[in-house]
């Protein structure tokens, strides 16, 4: 992995992974199963062949996505996502609302599926079994 920042803190080791143009781009496309080379290429029109493929390579080795044959000649991959990159998902739907709230022509919202209104974020302490508003973060 390629190191940018050099910073014990959550974000920063984040962006190490998935700060590079593109990278998060790539992994969002697979959790919404593009999981082709072609299908990632032709769903990101614009990504140069050898940057999909970097990025492919570095979402594998961090763990975030797998690869399966299913094609042998040629060889032939399709892209999956580990439960790693699965959790990933709660990341991408917090930017679609925070990006629905404060910048324009952002065209998606994120919805309740039974009635179709939009949602917001809530966080929640198991200990105290209840929604919580006060949130400190905690070093250890």
């Amino acid at each position: 992995m390629k190191v940018t920042y050099d910073l014990e803190c959550n974000l920063a080791q984040t962006l190490n992974i998935l700060g590079d143009r593109w990278t998060m781009l790539v992994l969002h496309r697979i959790s919404k199963n593009k999981n082709t080379f072609k299908e990632l290429q032709k769903s990101l029109d614009s990504i140069p062949t050898n940057i999909l493929s970097n990025r492919i390579k570095l979402l594998e080795e961090n763990e975030l996505i797998y690869s399966e044959l299913y094609n042998e000649h040629p060889p032939r991959y399709k892209y999956m996502l580990t439960q790693k990159g699965k959790d990933f998902n709660h990341v991408f739907n917090s930017m679609i609302l925070w990006a629905n709230k404060y910048l324009d022509n952002c065209n998606r919202t994120l919805c309740h599926k039974e009635c179709g209104k939009q949602v917001k974020i809530k966080y929640y302490c198991e200990n105290c079994d209840e929604y919580v508003d006060d949130l400190i973060v905690k070093d250890y």
